[in-house]
């Protein structure tokens, strides 16, 4: 039995070196640079290649090197006998949280209009909004979204989130199901996406919903690039629907540079950068998880193909 890395746009050679101190007597090999595929039973994978897997007859564990699985349910060709876990990490929470609430206060105190302000020798007020009075609507209330959740209301944020079940946060109301949509996206001042991408996820963030969001309400999607429909995005902003977006993840990465996210004067871009995976606490989830398989043991962080999370 061995183990085989495959990656796309990630330096693989850090988790090698990782999973090689905790697993000095195991055979590992970084894809396409490997001497033998049969004994492979292991694959650790971030956005590997399509249908690269079908290559490894005898895998039995596809571990994600990330909290998402999509990136390798979208391009595979999965038996039903496979096992898929991925990376649950608390930093991966706190993270996120610090990345969003940075977004969240610079836009309720006008910061890019201050800087765009500074270049031009400008001095000028703009009203500014305050925490009680801002409404923080979450799409996704899974781990990481719950966390967000919490924290925000912590803060005195009012804070609801949306999901397919409902859930039990202090001061966060939950919504749930079809029938609940709508009225979750009423009164929002800021709508954070974080679900996962599922069949039905993809393209959620749509015209038809964003225009249900209040005027001026302001979009940010850290979840998936696949949830946003680029072209909807920008006619609401060129209508003065919504205030603006942040966006952190795209439907191709990186970015390609023609695209019209990068000179809108409404959208601000990051490099899928809100919440990374730490590679000396997820080697020592994946090395735990590949104890467990070679013991027959119950894997930890295990994913359920049909659902998608």
């Amino acid at each position: 039995m061995s183990i085989v890395l495959i990656f796309e746009n990630k330096d693989a050679t850090p988790w090698l070196n990782a999973l090689k101190k905790k697993l000095p007597n195991t055979t590992i090999e970084v894809y396409p640079n490997v001497k033998n595929k049969d004994p492979i039973t292991f694959a650790i994978c971030w956005k590997p290649s399509k249908n690269v897997l079908e290559q490894f007859t005898n895998l039995k564990v596809i571990q994600s090197a990330g909290a998402s699985i999509d990136h390798i349910t979208n391009s595979q060709i999965l038996p039903n006998n496979i096992t898929i876990t991925r990376i649950v990490d608390e930093k991966l929470s706190s993270d996120m949280w610090e990345f969003l609430i940075t977004i969240v206060l610079a836009q309720l105190k006008n910061l890019k209009t201050y800087s765009k302000q500074n270049a031009e020798y400008i001095w000028q007020q703009h009203p500014y909004k305050s925490i009680k009075n801002t409404t923080i609507s979450i799409l996704g209330l899974g781990k990481i979204g719950a966390y967000v959740a919490l924290k925000f209301a912590q803060l005195g944020f009012n804070v609801k989130g949306w999901s397919n079940s409902k859930k039990e946060i202090s001061n966060v109301k939950s919504y749930c199901g079809k029938n609940e949509f709508n009225s979750f996206l009423n009164q929002s001042d800021f709508l954070i996406n974080i679900l996962p991408l599922t069949a039905q996820t993809k393209g959620i963030l749509n015209k038809k919903t964003l225009e249900k969001l209040p005027k001026n309400a302001y979009l940010i999607n850290v979840g998936r690039g696949e949830h946003l429909v680029d072209n909807d995005l920008i006619e609401l902003l060129d209508n003065a629907m919504l205030a603006g977006a942040f966006l952190d993840v795209f439907r191709t990465e990186p970015l390609p540079k023609e695209h019209a996210f990068w000179q809108h004067l409404k959208i601000e871009i990051t490099p899928h950068v809100a919440s990374l995976t730490n590679v000396t606490s997820a080697s020592n989830q994946i090395t735990e998880n590949y104890k467990r398989f070679l013991n027959k043991e119950t894997l930890i962080n295990t994913v359920s193909i049909n659902k998608g999370y």
